[in-house]
């Protein structure tokens, strides 16, 4: 493994509804441009993931959310940087979202999670949110 690869640690929120769905974002800029992930991004030093969380959904989606237990934390080795990815399981708590940073957005069942092209990094918890989404059904 290159250890001289550039580490970045992000937070990722996998926003759920109360009707079984989860919210997905297409973005809108850069080297992986209309390709599928849950909004967030980077951590800056010092700030806690919650808050990280917090105001990455405000910059991106112009509104707040709940943040709740993590769901995953994925390490993936994209060709130009070490990712760290934190994603945990929130809800929409304030106004309804504005894409600021991304070209779309929609709310996907557990059956329709695989039908777009995701960021590898964002892939690799697509069945851990799959099976989040079956057990608020139950």
């Amino acid at each position: 493994m290159e250890t001289d690869k550039k580490h970045i640690e992000v937070v990722a929120a996998v926003i759920v509804s109360g009707r079984n769905k989860v919210f997905a974002t297409q973005r809108g800029y850069g080297e992986w441009k209309d390709w599928w992930e849950f909004p967030g991004g980077k951590v800056k030093v010092g700030e806690a993931l919650s808050d990280a969380l917090q105001r990455e959904i405000n910059e991106e989606l112009a509104t707040e959310v709940n943040v709740g237990a993590e769901l995953a934390c994925v390490q993936y080795d994209y060709p130009r940087f070490r990712l760290t990815m934190h994603c945990f399981v929130c809800t929409f708590a304030g106004k309804s979202p504005i894409l600021l940073e991304h070209e779309s957005a929609c709310w996907l069942s557990a059956d329709d999670l695989h039908n777009l092209k995701w960021l590898p990094a964002d892939a690799a918890i697509l069945n851990k949110v799959a099976h989040l989404l079956q057990q608020i059904e139950e």
